[in-house]
């Protein structure tokens, strides 16, 4: 796990071989979609270990099979939000190792002509300022999304936010850190840069198509 100099000292960018050995697959155009979904899962299970370091707990008394002793458990609610509909993808694989967190679900759809992400679904919980909130996209290519999602997230009572992406551009992680610079942005890759169309290169394609063998 590395974070990045000071004009991103909003990322942190997971290095771990098994990650980047699982990503190789993930980016390989001939990785099917069944395989697809998979590794997405997988990935992000990996990665929430790291992501939620920081998260509250508080002691608790139980009685093992030989004595009392005292452990620890998380103290907050945790909320997943994906964005819809590839991060569905990486949420089924955070639900693997924390089936304790509640769903929430952002619909956001980028425009093609503009670029700009248009709402069409929120489904949220009452109570996001109960704990911590993990906003989950696989793809951080112009930000426009992310900086929404945070800002529909916000209004909706989050108080503690933090971005979790499989591929990230530098234009997208910038536009995060100018907009909202409390919103720590985890990620797999950071990639080189957007296309005219504002798509991530290298990347790894559309996510969603990839996922659902739409494409």
């Amino acid at each position: 796990m590395s974070r990045l100099p000071h004009v991103m000292s909003n990322l942190v960018v997971f290095d771990h071989p098994l990650i980047q050995h699982k990503m190789s697959y993930l980016r390989d155009g001939e990785t099917g979609y069944r395989a697809f979904r998979a590794l997405l899962a997988q990935i992000a299970g990996l990665m929430v270990y790291e992501v939620t370091r920081s998260f509250p707990t508080l002691p608790v008394e139980v009685t093992t099979p030989m004595e009392r002793t005292t452990c620890r458990r998380l103290s907050a609610t945790i909320t997943l939000v994906p964005i819809l509909r590839s991060g569905l993808g990486m949420t089924s694989g955070i639900l693997e190792v924390m089936p304790e967190a509640r769903v929430g679900h952002l619909g956001l759809a980028r425009d093609e002509e503009t670029l700009k992400p248009v709402v069409y679904l929120q489904k949220l919980p009452r109570d996001l300022d109960a704990g911590p909130v993990i906003l989950v996209d696989p793809m951080l290519a112009t930000g426009g999304s992310a900086v929404q999602a945070i800002s529909l997230l916000r209004s909706a009572g989050a108080t503690d936010l933090r971005l979790l992406c499989l591929v990230a551009a530098p234009e997208g992680v910038m536009r995060v850190g100018r907009e909202h610079p409390d919103v720590m942005v985890y990620t797999a890759a950071l990639d080189r840069q957007l296309d005219a169309r504002g798509f991530i290169l290298p990347g790894l394609g559309d996510a969603g198509d990839r996922m659902y063998g739409t494409g």
